[in-house]
């Protein structure tokens, strides 16, 4: 699409703008056009005054493409909702996440389901008005500016502290900005709502089609290390409910009779002469089902010998026994010596069972695994528990031909994901980009809205 620019410009007087439409008005400060409004938190608040029912809390872990999930929300009294009125939600309210990792994280309220407040961290933008009814903005304009590399760099440039990077409502207030009028922004609005529709849909299909091939992958590693590659070969029930039927000729076994399996440990961290030497020292956040060959952080020979950390050799495969979210379960081959902490479960295989397939197998398996750490009253694996864990064992010649299959049927899917990553990139680039343009002036937008 050739978008027009306007007939005549000026300089904005703002390094990070540059030249602007002529006849819009600024810079102006947020402080002077938008009433900003947050809390530090209600006293005393607790877990158990959570209602079933009741006003909505939102915070910045229940937003979702700017949207908010209000089916995730917590829920209040009335009477907590009504401590302080000034950051009950309105629609067209813009939230803005202050401080955290999520600092500048966004939110566009609409559609309220019902009384609704902040939860800590959050700001709440909304327009002054100049009389009775009318707004110094379009509250969605500023939303869409907000989403902005020329704002979110504000944010980022002027957060401050060393352990917990937040940005004041004072600096946020002395940012300014150049606006044109209400019925311009508002068909800056329109345009805007109606392209960023279009590119979401597309990124949507994207995202379906990754969706799409994580099952495939999946669907395609489980038969393959659970059935074998020959549709003919005769089956015999596994006496494992997951597994299903395998094939006569394979054995199933515990991963005690065919692997040892240790933890690994943390070397004092008071000590400085155990870190940062030259042995890999790996966490389970770098398990990440592809293969290992670096680390983010390395110990000592010290460290090493005065801790119970243990060197695990290539060929080893680790699994998370215990992490944030989806880490549980996971597995990777390691590629080099390396040694690993105590969340971590070191498998090195005997000669029954190839590695590779090994792998392919605790892939297969990540559920079912996860699942046996779930009788915890922690909610971890352990070693005790993964050895208990029965896998088919193929004769090696046929692990062999098992992996090599997978490797090169997975190696087409990872092309194929490529592909669709690279889109999204390009299309949020696109969003991007015409929301800068858009906001800013770059383009003009009026005639394409009134045609």
């Amino acid at each position: 699409m050739s978008l027009p620019k306007y007939e005549e410009y000026r300089e904005s007087g703002l390094a990070w703008i540059g030249a602007v439409p002529a006849h819009w008005r600024g810079p102006i400060s947020l402080g002077s056009i938008s009433s900003m409004k947050g809390r530090l938190g209600w006293q005393g608040l607790k877990a158990d005054e959570y209602r079933d029912e009741g006003p909505y809390v939102v915070s910045s872990a229940h937003f979702s493409e700017f949207k908010i999930r209000w089916d995730e929300c917590p829920r209040v009294s009335d009477e907590r909702y009504e401590t302080d009125s000034n950051i009950q939600l309105e629609d067209g309210d813009v939230l803005l996440m202050k401080d955290g990792a999520a600092m500048g994280k966004l939110a566009f309220v609409a559609d309220l389901p019902g009384k609704s407040c902040l939860n800590s961290h959050l700001l709440l933008f909304r327009p002054l008005r100049s009389d009775e009814t009318t707004p110094t903005y379009e509250p969605k304009f500023l939303f869409y500016y907000m989403q902005t590399g020329l704002f979110q760099e504000h944010i980022k440039v002027n957060g401050t502290g060393a352990t917990f990077l937040g940005i004041s409502q004072a600096a946020i207030s002395k940012y300014r900005v150049v606006l044109p009028s209400l019925d311009e922004q508002a068909a800056v609005v329109f345009f805007l709502d109606r392209e960023t529709t279009k590119i979401d849909a597309l990124i949507a299909e994207q995202e379906k089609l990754i969706a799409l091939l994580a099952e495939k992958r999946q669907a395609t590693i489980s038969h393959a290390v659970t059935k074998g590659l020959n549709p003919n070969a005769p089956m015999k029930n596994s006496g494992v409910a997951w597994l299903g039927d395998v094939p006569t000729h394979w054995a199933v076994s515990a991963l005690s009779y065919l692997a040892s399996i240790e933890t690994g440990s943390t070397p004092d961290r008071a000590e400085p002469r155990y870190w940062n030497g030259s042995i890999p020292w790996l966490k389970t956040g770098e398990i990440n089902w592809a293969p290992i060959r670096e680390a983010e952080e390395f110990i000592t020979e010290a460290g090493l010998a005065n801790s119970a950390a243990k060197t695990a050799r290539p060929g080893t495969l680790l699994m998370a026994m215990y992490g944030q979210g989806v880490t549980r379960g996971r597995v990777a081959l390691l590629e080099i010596e390396a040694t690993y902490n105590q969340a971590c479960a070191a498998i090195r295989f005997g000669r029954r069972l190839v590695p590779e397939f090994g792998r392919y197998f605790f892939m297969a398996a990540y559920d079912h695994v996860r699942d046996a750490g779930n009788e915890t009253s922690q909610m971890n694996l352990s070693a005790g528990l993964i050895a208990k864990i029965r896998l088919p064992v193929p004769p090696v010649d046929e692990q062999v031909e098992v992996v090599r299959l997978l490797d090169s049927e997975t190696a087409k899917l990872d092309v194929l994901q490529a592909e669709a990553e690279r889109a999204i990139a390009l299309l949020k680039e696109r969003r991007s980009a015409l929301i800068a343009a858009a906001v800013t002036g770059q383009i003009d937008v009026r005639a394409i809205v009134n045609a």
